[in-house]
Order: C-alpha cells, then structure tokens, then sequence
C-alpha cells in the first residue's frame, strides 16, 4: 500500500445518489441528497430538523491549500496523510465540548467515516468571524506599519509582536463577494466593521439586528471554551475564523448555529505553550506550512501579492514538493488532533472504498 493510496485527494467523484452538481471546495466536497433520501433519513435516524430539511454528505478530502492553492508533493503525493482525518476529529470534539457547556449547536448531524458528515443546508452569515487574542501574522504586519484601527476597533500604542492582544478581539470580513453595501469593497475577504454588519444586518443574511450580538456572543463562548481546552493540553489558542448560519429544528424554531469545521489547524493558529514561555514560536497549525512556502521559493512576494495570482498558480501547479514538508504537515496535524482527542489518528489504506461501503450498506446513499 503506497502512501499515496492513503491519502483522499479527488473527493468529488464518489458514487452518493446526488441529483445536483457535486460543490467542490479547496478541501471538503459537499453531495446534496435528493429530496427522498433526505426525508427518509430524518425519519430513519431522527435527527432533530425540520422534516423537509434539505441535507448534505459533506467528505473531506486530504488536499493542502495555502495563499489560495492547492499543493502537492514527491511521488505522485496529491495531499497530506491523516489531514482529513485529523481536521475532522479535531472539529468533532470541539462540536461535541460547545454542546457539553450548553453553546449553540452545529451543522452536523451524523458522522459515518472519520472523513465524512452528514449536514443539514443553513443559512450562511455572510461574515468570515475572526477572533484574535494575539497581534501576529497580517495585523501584525499593519500594525507594525502603523495601522491603528482594525475593523472599526482602535489598536493602543506600544503593542509587541506575537504577544497578548489587551482584550480578545473580533475582526470580521466578508466570506464571498458581497455587492451593494455601502462601505463595503465588492471583494472577497475584506475587512469589515461592526457598525457595517449594525447597518446593513439583512444584505450579511441575518434575520434580525438583534442577532449580531448573538453571533458575537456565540463567537467569545466557542474561542474560549477552545482556549481553556488547549491550555489543558500545553498549547495556546492565538487567533481563529468561525462561521454561522440559521437552521430550522423539528418544533420549526430557527436558531443560529456554528457552520463548517472549528479550532482547526486550517482555521486558526495554535501556538505550543512550552516553547512560547521560552521565547520561540512553534506552530502545531497550517502556519508552520506556510512559513515553509516562503521560505522554500525564490520570490516570497509571488505567494503574497495577489496581483501575482497567475505566478502562484503556476508555482502550485508546477512544483512537487519536497516528501519530508508534507510528511512535516502529516506530523504536525494527526499529532495536535491526539493531543486534543486523546484518541489516536489511524490512516485508511482504502479511504474511498471504506466511505462507499459504510453510505451504503448503513444509508443507502450508493447507487
């Protein structure tokens, strides 16, 4: 079994009974059930939605994206080992620890493979939630440019590079291109306020103003039920990106829940505690893959203009990468999933076989 057998990388071309387009994204495909299906699983199962909720077999795939590529590496090597995996498992328990201490539910309703949910369809918030509670990264480089206001927030003087932000912030952006807001650049992923979000609360798909402070209530309580959790474990919580959405439970209620994955090494940064006391950075996140990015090619700027985005793509697509920096992200992923789970991170050897098997002998979601 070649390494490269183990990892999931088209995960769009699956057999699931689907009579839509298969929505791929940068690493999860979502296959949206019929009518039919979706009915006779709620009943069958008796998951708790509305009883013509639409769903959704969402799989994730073992695919690397980082300044909007997708990599790959040495020996035909078209992802990371264990990275599906492991962002599932790392998600799951998070999902799992909100509704232990009575937050908001999420999107899934069933996992039937290590790789694989079962979704209801939401009403996406159109905001990408950004929680910071260290000035690092992208506000640390504008800050250290002189930048001061942060979506509408007022950064003090005399704030020091990766240390603790003076309280947790909230900078949302856009997540897609929203058009006709005024203020708001018709752009992806762009800084925006709150009083923005306060002014045009229904363009950003929220059924009522007095829903933002829900959303941002929901946003502080996820962060730091994370943040004590990995402080458990050795490891600070620096900075991450949620989403929210409306779904309608079987009583017909709608209620705001937490969408796609949470506390990922993808979606945030998650620093380890020992070294940080001792004054060095190790990053156990997608971090750490990117720094190797900039450091590995020539012409760094390439990878962080995008202007240059037509360069980057080539680079992706035109450069296997060493074996041993994937294998580095392999390590670095099943290795923060065991210490948040406590359970380990197996590899499948037949990864699309085990998911066709399991949707449809205990589904019937195979045709």
């Amino acid at each position: 079994m070649s390494l490269a057998d183990q990892v999931l990388a088209v995960n769009d071309d699956l057999p699931i009974r689907t009579n839509k387009p298969v929505h791929s994204g940068k690493v999860r495909s979502v296959y949206w059930l019929t009518e039919e299906d979706s009915q006779r699983l709620i009943k069958e199962k008796g998951y708790d939605v509305a009883p013509n909720a639409p769903l959704a077999i969402m799989v994730i795939s073992d695919r690397i994206s980082a300044f909007d590529c997708i990599w790959h590496g040495e020996g035909g090597l078209k992802g990371v080992p264990g990275k599906g995996a492991a962002l599932n498992a790392i998600s799951n328990h998070w999902f799992d620890l909100f509704k232990k201490n009575g937050l908001a539910d999420s999107h899934i309703l069933d996992i039937p493979h290590p790789l694989v949910w079962i979704v209801q369809k939401a009403k996406p918030i159109m905001i990408e939630a950004i929680c910071r509670k260290y000035i690092t990264g992208s506000m640390w480089r504008a800050y250290s440019k002189g930048e001061r206001d942060f979506c509408g927030i007022e950064l003090p003087e005399g704030l020091e590079k990766d240390k603790q932000l003076p309280d947790l912030l909230m900078t949302p952006s856009t997540k897609g291109i929203l058009k006709g807001i005024p203020g708001v650049p018709e752009a992806d992923d762009v800084n925006i306020s709150r009083s923005n979000i306060e002014e045009n609360y229904a363009a950003f798909n929220f059924s009522s103003a007095d829903d933002i402070a829900v959303y941002e209530t929901l946003l502080k309580q996820g962060f730091n039920v994370i943040s004590n959790a990995l402080a458990d474990v050795d490891q600070i919580f620096v900075d991450t990106k949620f989403e929210f959405g409306y779904v309608t439970d079987a009583s017909g209620r709608e209620k705001l829940i937490y969408m796609d994955e949470v506390g990922t090494p993808d979606s945030s940064r998650i620093w380890d505690q020992q070294a940080y006391l001792q004054g060095s950075i190790v990053e156990n996140s997608k971090e750490g893959f990117r720094q190797f990015l900039l450091n590995h090619f020539p012409d760094p700027d390439i990878l962080l203009n995008k202007e240059r985005m037509p360069e980057r793509e080539a680079l992706a697509r035109d450069n296997a990468l060493p074996l041993d920096a994937l294998m580095s992200v392999s390590n670095t992923y099943t290795a923060i999933a065991e210490k948040v789970t406590g359970r380990p991170i197996t590899l499948s050897d037949n990864p699309k076989q085990e998911i066709i098997d399991i949707l449809g002998a205990h589904y019937g979601l195979i045709d």
